[in-house]
């Protein structure tokens, strides 16, 4: 066999409704009479033969806000932990650390108290944050 003796495989399409000898007349494969034999006949998913669907009955409330920050958040304590004396605390330095792990801003919180003089340089502080940092002989930078 060469190649140039092969035959072109195409399956043909179905064409119903073309008498009864095709074997897909009459109905044309969709069955008896009803709503589903018809063209446009299929309701949507969710559809529950006319009574108020489930999604339309239940209470909705609120609104999620699509310009929130989310931020990743870093206690005090917890840098107290990872840290040394020296350090320069950035996202990079946290995510090696297996800290931070998300691509979000970073902000810190002033839970706990911190030892050691480092500089630290996240999106957002709080105002203990800072405070406590200041007091321990670090210094605080903010990116945003």
């Amino acid at each position: 066999m060469e190649l140039f003796e092969l035959q072109k495989i195409v399956k043909k399409r179905k064409r119903v409704g073309r008498g009864e000898a095709s074997g897909w007349g009459k109905t044309s494969g969709r069955g008896a009479k009803g709503e589903k034999s018809r063209s446009g006949g299929a309701k949507g998913q969710y559809f529950e033969g006319g009574q108020t669907p489930f999604i339309r009955r239940t209470v909705k409330r609120g609104f999620a806000n699509i310009y929130r920050i989310k931020y990743e958040v870093v206690n005090l304590d917890t840098l107290n932990n990872i840290c040394k004396d020296g350090d320069v605390v950035t996202k990079e330095y946290l995510q090696d650390k297996g800290v931070v792990k998300r691509r979000n801003p970073l902000k810190i919180l002033g839970r706990g108290n911190l030892d050691k003089k480092i500089s630290v340089i996240a999106d957002a502080f709080s105002d203990s944050a800072k405070e406590k940092i200041k007091q321990a002989g670090g210094s605080t930078e903010e990116l945003r």
